[in-house]
């Protein structure tokens, strides 16, 4: 099963589930639950994390790829970790229930407003592989960078 989901927290607040522009898109357009300002980037500043209020649930041999859509750099909108990737066992961890962030910083030199429900990136399911003597079976136990450094 591949769904969307509204985390708990942003039940009663009026989020859209992500949904793909046209019928041949390969990503699904995530909106930004909350209304946020950007400051110019300094060096040593730490990126926005932009809440969506949403959760996916994928197939186990899948990931959630993370990406920004061709509108945000035209903005000054920058995904500093290039893109992400949710993992399968993101889903619902206890740490945050699942919930996705898109990691931004602001490259221009003027302040920028994310409003609520303006498209912010963009979710692809894609396939993964394993060698075949790979035995991991540690499990997450956190949300975002819970894997280590």
């Amino acid at each position: 099963m591949r769904k969307f989901e509204i985390v708990s927290n942003y039940l009663d607040k009026n989020i859209n589930l992500p949904k793909r522009a046209t019928a041949y898109s390969a990503g699904y357009d995530f909106e930004a639950a909350e209304t946020i300002k950007l400051k110019p980037f300094k060096i040593g500043d730490k990126p926005y994390f932009i809440p969506t209020g949403i959760k996916a649930k994928f197939p186990t041999n899948e990931y959630l790829m993370l990406a920004n859509r061709s509108s945000g750099p035209k903005r000054g909108l920058i995904m500093t970790n290039g893109i992400g990737i949710i993992d399968h066992d993101f889903y619902n961890n206890p740490e945050n229930e699942g919930h996705i962030h898109f990691q931004f910083i602001n490259i221009s030199d003027k302040e920028i407003t994310i409003n609520k429900g303006d498209r912010i990136g963009q979710g692809v399911f894609c396939r993964y592989y394993k060698v075949d003597n790979d035995n991991q079976t540690k499990k997450r136990t956190g949300t975002t960078g819970s894997t280590g450094i």
